[in-house]
């Protein structure tokens, strides 16, 4: 069986608004954890507690995921900075 190789050059990466869009999707995992709560019982009743706590953690990864991406975003304006090249703005 051959080896597969592209035909082609691989397109390059999308960047986007990623600290907008992580931070869009934590606020998202808390309103649901908090909509939540008040039918704590409910899911209690039924054993699916983890449905809460799913949210709780997903917002608590988002807080990671937020601190992570502006790191992420300053470090690659640094380093656009320090070639001299245009600092890539989202699009």
């Amino acid at each position: 069986m051959a080896k597969w190789t592209p035909t082609h050059e691989a397109p390059e990466p999308l960047e986007g608004p990623v600290v907008a869009t992580i931070t869009g999707g934590t606020i998202i995992w808390f309103v649901l954890f908090l909509a939540q709560l008040p039918f704590y019982g409910w899911f209690d009743d039924r054993d699916a507690t983890w449905w809460v706590w799913t949210c709780l953690a997903g917002g608590g990864l988002g807080l990671i995921g937020i601190w992570y991406v502006r790191l992420r975003d300053a470090a690659i304006k640094r380093d656009a900075e320090s070639k001299g090249s245009k600092v890539p703005e989202p699009q």
